[in-house]
């Protein structure tokens, strides 16, 4: 067992399961001893009862067997609740682990991270009380009824033997021959559902340019790809599963002949009924491996979903909470700071320095590519820097605890994304919500009057990503939440892309209001209606610090070709 195995924290989650696995193995025991029941009274009739013809005995015998059949589903329900409750504690000891890795993966752009792990982590979770996992318990105790069988007649519990054998080499063959063909399956479904996805999400701009037949063939060659990986396992897996159903039916027969050959030639003592009892058992003892191998698919599915949880969570380690800081002021200094997409080598930012002092605002512009973007993720902790330090009030952004930071921080995107919920939760970012700041902010950026004016006003629903809203007035929205509750530092990507003159307006006052308030603000903008309210300006080309300092003398350099120093706009 390699170091990973032993640290794996599925692994560990599975092995706190064990009190409730040998619990089930227990109640297994005896489910798997009262299978016999309906052999016993069969003996028992032909014994007692066609002998003696006794009624009262064949009553007596009667109500047993059924009492037998009562208590035996008894445990077998329990027994499935137990594996339930062990699938649950299971989900929660790992769930939320799992949730925040798949957001670190995210954010960090890792390809795992877009691999439908929650999914995983559900797939795994009813495995482990579904019926391939009991079938996989009881397939021990088919040595039981093999070694019952070796009593009754030693030929015939080898011919047990020899059926069992052919049967785990069927499993083998079909773990052999559909298990590649599986994978490869679920990663076509994966590719075909993600691809489905995001396409719908343009569905207006796929119908406006005729695009819906080429988009349409393209997703069908991934489903079809995925239809015919699943399919070409499934009919291997059904042929090894006929052959083993074919085996469990066609050995109870051989069983019952062999037998009865073997009583002609006088090597089975006892009476005819133990022939029967031996040929039933040799075909219970058959069941759980022929179980086994019809929900095959299942164990497989369960085992690769298991690798890759297993595999992401070993990969993707979460940050440390941090120790707790006091609230920033919002005094910005970044350091000498490279960094690119995490994942890459390549770098987007070469050093970069400056600073903002709390109530000042700073613009950044640059051409497309130059690392805006880029720096807006770094300014609010979502990337990490490759070297050199971005600090707020002289602490380093990325590692503080964003739970404890994130009130005191404003972001918006350049895509803003809304969440299922009302207008006031997404303002209020899903926290208590205050009424009165959510008003305060949606006045603040005017976009109260639309939101008063639906039918459950604060409280209407914003649907799907708010697909009903306008791009400025979702661009709305997301600016009401990033100055919610008056954050000390602000990131704005693009604030006015979407909006018309009136937001503009409602745009400036708010930057005036909150630099009068103390807050520190960056905006990233390509539009110059906004400079107006600007003290300092950074310009970005390829990376690189082109020019920093205060408005008017970046954009006197601007004009005469010059370069502003870093440092004299850092005062």
């Amino acid at each position: 067992m390699n170091s990973r195995e032993k640290h794996s924290e599925l692994r560990q989650a599975l092995t706190e399961q064990k009190p409730l696995l040998h619990r089930t193995l227990l109640f297994s025991f005896f489910v798997n001893l009262l299978v016999m029941a309906p052999t016993v009274y069969m003996l028992e009739v032909y014994d007692r009862v066609v002998n003696s013809g006794s009624g009262k005995t064949l009553a007596v015998l009667t109500l047993l067997v059924v009492f037998a059949y009562a208590v035996m589903e008894v445990l077998e329900w329990v027994r499935t609740g137990v594996l339930h409750d062990a699938a649950l504690r299971f989900d929660a000891r790992v769930s939320a682990r799992v949730f925040d890795t798949v957001f670190e993966a995210r954010l960090r752009s890792i390809p795992a991270g877009s691999t439908p792990m929650l999914g995983d982590l559900r797939t795994v979770r009813e495995f482990l009380f579904g019926p391939a996992m009991r079938a996989l318990i009881d397939v021990p105790f088919a040595l039981l009824y093999i070694l019952i069988i070796f009593v009754i007649n030693p030929v015939m519990g080898w011919m047990s033997v020899v059926s069992a054998c052919l049967l785990a080499t069927l499993a083998w063959l079909t773990e052999r021959d559909t298990q590649p063909a599986l994978a490869a399956a679920g990663r076509a479904a994966s590719a075909a559902q993600t691809y489905a996805r995001n396409s719908l999400r343009n569905a207006q701009v796929i119908e406006a340019m005729g695009m819906h037949a080429g988009i349409h063939r393209r997703w069908l060659e991934r489903q079809n790809e995925f239809l015919s990986l699943q399919a070409g396992a499934s009919d291997r897996a059904g042929t090894y599963s006929s052959i083993s159903r074919f085996t469990q039916l066609a050995q109870a027969s051989l069983m019952l002949g062999l037998g009865a050959w073997l009583s002609i030639k006088g090597a089975f003592p006892g009476s005819g009924a133990l022939i029967v009892v031996a040929s039933t058992l040799g075909g219970r003892a058959l069941a759980p491996i022929v179980q086994l191998i019809a929900t095959w698919r299942q164990v497989v599915a369960a085992r690769a979903a298991y690798e890759r949880l297993d595999s992401l969570l070993d990969s993707v380690q979460l940050r440390a909470a941090g120790m707790p800081l006091p609230a920033p002021r919002g005094q910005l200094s970044v350091e000498g700071v490279t960094a690119g997409a995490p994942g890459s080598s390549a770098a987007i930012l070469r050093g970069v320095t400056f600073s903002v002092a709390p109530g000042k605002l700073m613009a950044v512009i640059g051409p497309a590519a130059a690392g805006k973007s880029t720096l807006a993720r770094l300014l609010v902790g979502i990337w990490p820097a490759a070297s050199g330090k971005i600090r707020l009030d002289g602490a380093d952004i990325f590692p503080w605890n964003k739970t404890e930071l994130g009130p005191h921080v404003g972001y918006l995107p350049q895509d803003v994304e809304l969440f299922e919920g009302s207008f006031a939760e997404n303002i209020a970012r899903f926290s208590d919500t205050d009424m009165a700041a959510v008003e305060a902010a949606a006045r603040a950026v005017g976009v109260h009057q639309l939101i008063a004016a639906l039918p459950q006003g604060y409280h209407s629903q914003i649907g799907d990503e708010g697909c009903f809203l306008s791009g400025g007035q979702r661009q709305r929205i997301g600016l009401a939440r990033a100055i919610y509750g008056n954050p000390r530092f602000i990131v704005l990507d693009e604030p006015n892309s979407s909006l018309d003159d009136e937001g503009e307006q409602a745009l400036l006052q708010t930057l005036q209001s909150l630099k009068a308030q103390g807050t520190t603000i960056v905006v990233i903008t390509h539009r110059t209606s906004i400079l107006a309210a600007v003290d300092l300006m950074l310009v970005l080309h390829d990376g690189v610090v082109k020019a920093y300092g205060a408005r008017d003398d970046v954009l006197a350099a601007l004009q005469t070709g010059g370069q502003k120093p870093a440092s004299a706009g850092a005062k």
